[in-house]
């Protein structure tokens, strides 16, 4: 009986100092920052009220989210997408609001399941200056651009790494330039926010895009390994909720509604000049 007795005791002793513990991680990251490309309407881009935030898509999906698990989340612009990352990799800045999955990233990002987006990246070359393309290979011979620190999925980034003459840029606003000015041969990006910056910057009807796509790739959140808030609890509830989101259509909805907020923007004057850079 007494060995029942402290037996009891032992296991009410343990609740006691579990409870706080358990209590402390649910409270400990009651604010999260998070970051990402800024050159990515509909999904991310500057606004242009207040130039250090991020709008868009991604932001609406991170704190949708993030209110359905109680906690505040602050979309910041933390420079080119390049500087981003490392702010994430270093745990300086908690989240990325979209990332495809690549090795590299994998060492310092927990990604949380599932993707919320599947965006196709494609070749954009000068209009009417095309080069025969249907595979990776009609690649070789040409020089590219890209954003420095971007990725077309893992495949494509070691074909292009062994195989391909890319240079890389901070924005897509001068990959763009470099192209018309016939200083390379094509640009790889995402089609949808490359046409929405193209029609912006009045030079959709001086590109033209290639098919098929090079990749279509999965835009997932991803969570510092760095960060003070990547713990367990954090990470499971962050996978619930993205699995119910993505099941109930949401990330669509706020993809349609950035659409025709970033069109709306486009037909007024910016009031900060150039934020792109």
């Amino acid at each position: 009986m007494p060995e029942r007795c402290l037996f009891k005791s032992l296991l009410l002793w343990c609740a006691l100092v579990v409870m706080p513990t358990a209590a402390l991680a649910v409270g400990k990251c009651e604010r999260l920052v998070a970051t990402g490309n800024p050159e990515y309407p509909p999904y991310l881009w500057r606004d242009p009220q207040n130039p250090q935030q991020l709008i868009g898509a991604n932001a609406d999906l991170l704190k949708h989210l993030a209110k359905e698990l109680g906690v505040v989340v602050d979309v910041i612009y933390t420079g080119p997408w390049s500087r981003a990352q490392d702010e994430v990799r270093t745990g300086r800045v908690d989240l990325l609001a979209g990332a495809f999955i690549t090795l590299p990233r994998l060492e310092h990002m927990d990604y949380v399941h599932p993707a919320f987006f599947y965006t196709p990246s494609v070749v954009w070359v000068r209009k009417g200056e095309a080069f025969p393309y249907g595979s990776w290979i009609d690649l070789q011979g040409h020089t590219g651009d890209t954003l420095v620190g971007n990725s077309f999925g893992q495949q494509f980034d070691t074909f292009a790494k062994q195989n391909l003459k890319l240079e890389g840029v901070s924005s897509l606003t001068q990959a763009f330039q470099k192209l018309l000015l016939g200083r390379t041969d094509y640009v790889l990006y995402e089609r949808y926010p490359g046409l929405a910056l193209a029609e912006t910057l009045g030079m959709d009807d001086d590109l033209e895009v290639l098919d098929p796509p090079i990749s279509s790739e999965g835009l997932y959140l991803t969570l510092s390994h760095n960060s003070a808030c990547n713990e367990p609890w954090l990470r499971g509830q962050l996978a619930r909720k993205m699995t119910e989101m993505v099941a109930a259509g949401l990330p669509e909805q706020f993809l349609q509604r950035n659409l025709e907020l970033w069109k709306a923007q486009q037909m007024q004057p910016d009031p900060v000049g150039d934020v792109t850079q």
